[in-house]
């Protein structure tokens, strides 16, 4: 066997029959860890690289098989409620597999590259009618550069459209392997503000902006894609400048707003964390305006992508 077929990745979800990450019908591959850490985030369970049990108390019976099933004997039943000691748990798995009820699920597994692009496989079929493919999203895919580039390479072997959604907070050097096998870039740009940028995701946006603007030297296809969030970028100043942005950077091939969702808030409460202090959800009112406003502006074509965020 090839030590590139060896090579494992953190894995956290394969989503089948998108729409929204790329053209026509697309697997999604999500990579577990993110250096970013938005205030808006949906997907909590992406941002840390290791595996992470979630407890949905909602669908938890008290029926004691993942106490049973515990090696690091963390999990206890009392008084009918589970509880679980986080020091002792090694987030191996075993109580989810014992849960019948998917109260319990292990967030993130280690799959070789072999066993992703069997799953990828499955749907090629879609992927040749509707010229689809194979997107990589996260967390950040390039946290796991090597992983990703082989995936990447098999899949363009295979004769599949390849798109890599990223922040753009990485290496150069991983992104440049990057996109030498990768037909689309999906590039979040979360703010363009640098301190409002440090503000809401922990980080200012000099190397995601540099980064960016080195795609587009190497001419890489690029679609920039800009969540919409109540109170944090949804203003007429925040839109403003996306117009000014886009109007001096002709090589982007498109803009897509991402209206915010509350979708995930459920998630938080699982991995016992706090959910976003976000008020509102959905598309505002004027966001097809906005988008109407900057493509007319900017000279490119700026869409509202639905169902996601």
């Amino acid at each position: 066997m090839s030590e590139t077929a060896e090579l494992r990745g953190r894995v956290f979800d394969v989503q089948r029959f998108s729409l929204h990450d790329g053209p026509g019908i697309r697997t999604v591959v999500f990579l577990k860890g993110c250096p970013l850490r938005c205030t808006w985030c949906a997907n909590p369970e992406s941002q840390r690289p290791e595996p992470e049990i979630a407890w949905f108390a909602s669908r938890c019976i008290g029926c004691g098989r993942c106490v049973e099933a515990c090696p690091k004997g963390a999990i206890h039943l009392v008084d009918g409620v589970v509880e679980t000691d986080c020091s002792l748990c090694g987030s191996c798995g075993e109580c989810a597999a014992a849960c019948a009820r998917e109260a319990r699920r292990l967030m993130g597994r280690e799959m070789t590259v072999d066993e992703v692009m069997d799953e990828v496989r499955r749907d090629a079929v879609f992927f040749r009618r509707s010229g689809g493919g194979v997107t990589f999203s996260g967390g950040e895919p390039l946290t796991q550069p090597g992983f990703l580039v082989e995936a990447l390479r098999r899949s363009r072997r295979w004769g599949y459209h390849t798109a890599v959604e990223t922040c753009g907070q990485v290496r150069w050097e991983d992104l440049r392997e990057a996109a030498a096998h990768t037909d689309l870039f999906l590039y979040d740009v979360k703010h363009l503000d640098p301190g409002r940028h440090r503000e809401l995701v922990g980080c200012d946006n000099r190397l995601i902006l540099e980064n960016l603007e080195r795609l587009l030297a190497e001419g890489a296809r690029v679609i920039v894609r800009v969540p919409v969030v109540p109170g944090c970028s949804d203003g007429a100043a925040d839109f403003d400048a996306l117009a000014r942005f886009a109007a001096a950077h002709a090589a982007i091939d498109s803009i897509e707003l991402l209206p915010h969702h509350r979708l995930g808030d459920h998630k938080y409460e699982a991995l016992g964390r706090d959910a976003p202090a976000i008020e509102g959800d959905g598309v505002p009112g004027r966001l097809d305006d906005a988008a109407a406003r900057i493509g007319e502006l900017a000279g490119v074509r700026c869409t509202v992508t639905r169902g996601t965020g």
